[in-house]
């Protein structure tokens, strides 16, 4: 019984580093900021482009307003990063390059499939077409989606999602 006790403590103890986020290595293209239980750079959890492309992720093929035709873009699920973040709130502000921004529920993330794509058909996005990342929603999965109260919170060009209560 004395081992189990020792054991369980040691889980205790041991078990919150295994949630901690790593340092970004590359250039920091996203940062999340707000109530989070794991940052890795003061209060806030900053991302690299390879950090971001080893969480849970998808790819769609879809067509947009924004393209032509049909478009594969790929790149984490919007929830694994909050995931990866440990964010806790129910509103995301999410923010471009030039300070535009979307106000998205937690429930596009915690209930659709969307992505921060970081690929547009296999390249890596550039700031140039819409990178370095795009909200990009499931329409594929999900033609009901194809409106315009998901095409404004289509936010690119994303540097920034501030997680509210």
């Amino acid at each position: 019984m004395r081992i189990f006790n020792l054991l369980a403590a040691a889980v205790i103890f041991i078990a919150p580093s295994a949630f901690a986020l790593d340092a970004p290595k590359g250039p920091v293209i996203l940062t999340v900021k707000g109530d989070l239980a794991h940052p890795n750079m003061g209060k806030t959890a900053q991302f690299d482009l390879e950090m971001l492309e080893k969480l849970a992720g998808r790819q769609s093929t879809v067509r947009t307003p924004w393209t032509e035709g049909e478009t594969t873009f790929s790149g984490p699920l919007l929830r694994s990063v909050l995931e990866a973040a440990g964010a806790r709130g129910n509103k995301l502000l999410v923010r471009a390059l030039n300070d535009y921004f979307a106000e998205v529920p937690r429930d596009d993330a915690d209930k659709i499939d969307s992505i921060l794509a970081t690929r547009q058909n296999g390249k890596v996005m550039s700031v140039r077409d819409k990178g370095p990342l795009f909200l990009v929603y499931p329409f594929d999965k999900d033609p009901s989606l194809f409106n315009e109260k998901y095409f404004s919170r289509s936010v690119w060009q994303i540097k920034e999602v501030e997680v509210q209560p």
